[in-house]
């Protein structure tokens, strides 16, 4: 494999969500990611088409019983030749299994051991349950979400999966493998959403302290309080969105949609903004998506068309780019950022659990005999 990180190897204890999502991110580097999976997962027929989990792409899998003690053995052994290691689970409960950092670090002092959690590994919260909405909403990320006199809008789950979770696991995983690599120590990366979701926020607590933000939702420069910030309707039904907040920016915007003939109150006039926003919006309700994209796309407006899942690929710049990649028929992001000098592979698709379990046992030095003696006991499927 190619990448800048290539020749790394990276033990995944199967997870959902932020795990798998730092697990791609790693293996679309180019590093080798071994995904652990349940035993009990692993389908009668590993020949059947590619599973769909674009987050599951570019590893091989090995189906293990952690319950069994042969299990466990085995996944030491996998972690004594590997880099780093991965895990998604409650705080404790790999400690439970005998897979915790002590008992991983012990057979292999380099290791960077990296542990996704909601809440992090300490604090009153810890073992409580949660997802994505409840850690955004505790780090104070959730409540500047959504429009005036309305409630918070989940901004899916990418700000605290995906941006404060997966993201800032891999991150720290990098950043452990640097100075294990120059060290030879390893260590523990404790990745929590809820210190993720916080960092994310940085420049808010910034504009707060300095008197720019107001912590009423809809009312700020950013949250769709401005006018020239905002997501508007098309004559067709469709959404543009505009971000011409720099003056040289917002006077193209007045030229190119003819709102420079509009009654509009000075730009930064905080007070007019929603008097503003309605004659803005009665102005783009007078053309489709199509219409504006034609007048707008590509000049210093800060525009774009608001394009759903099945759209984006198509976009001239996406394709472009090759911002999409199709990989046995299933179109997904490709692999970012990019690279001059050490670009990865395309990403391989997604395999069946368990469907390299004896690859990756045979590469430990087991014997034939001593494989079929795991399938026997249930240690491996």
């Amino acid at each position: 494999m190619s990448g800048p990180l290539s020749g790394v190897r990276i033990i995944e204890l199967q997870g959902i969500g932020p795990g798998p999502f730092c697990g791609m991110m790693l293996a679309d580097m180019g590093a080798e990611v071994i995904r652990v999976d349940r035993a009990a997962n692993v389908p009668e027929d590993p020949d059947g088409p590619a599973p769909l989990d674009i987050l599951a792409r570019g590893r091989r899998s090995i189906g293990v019983d952690l319950k069994h003690p042969d299990g466990v053995a085995t996944v030491l052994r996998l972690v004594e030749s590997a880099h780093g290691l991965i895990e998604g689970f409650r705080p404790g409960v790999t400690e439970r299994l005998g897979l915790g950092p002590d008992e991983c670090l012990a057979v292999n002092p380099g290791l960077v051991y990296g542990r996704m959690t909601g809440w992090g590994q300490e604090g009153p919260l810890a073992h409580a349950a949660g997802h994505d909405i409840n850690y955004i909403a505790l780090a104070g990320a959730l409540h500047g979400i959504g429009r005036r006199g309305d409630a918070p809008v989940p901004p899916l789950n990418l700000v605290g999966d995906f941006g404060g979770g997966g993201m800032f696991l891999a991150f720290g995983m990098v950043c452990g493998l640097l100075h294990a690599q120059r060290t030879g120590e390893g260590q523990v990366v404790d990745a929590a959403m809820v210190d993720g979701a916080a960092v994310l926020m940085s420049m808010f607590h910034s504009m707060r302290a300095m008197g720019f933000w107001s912590e009423e939702r809809g009312t700020n420069l950013l949250d769709t309080g401005a006018h020239f910030y905002e997501v508007y309707e098309c004559a067709d039904g469709e959404y543009v969105s505009i971000g011409s907040i720099e003056p040289q920016f917002y006077e193209e915007l007045l030229r190119l949609s003819g709102l420079d003939e509009v009654d509009l109150a000075p730009q930064m006039s905080r007070a007019d903004w929603p008097a503003n926003k309605e004659k803005v919006a009665r102005v783009f309700l007078t053309r489709t998506r199509a219409e504006w994209c034609e007048i707008m796309e590509g000049t210093d407006v800060c525009f774009a068309p608001v394009l759903s899942l099945s759209e984006a690929p198509g976009h001239p710049h996406m394709a472009e780019r090759g911002s999409f990649v199709e990989v046995e028929g299933l179109t997904q992001p490709a692999p970012a950022p990019r690279f001059s000098a050490t670009a990865p592979d395309p990403p391989r698709p997604p395999v069946h659990p368990g469907s390299s379990t004896d690859e990756i046992l045979a590469e430990l030095g087991l014997d034939p005999g001593e494989i079929a003696e795991l399938r026997a006991s249930g240690a491996v499927g």
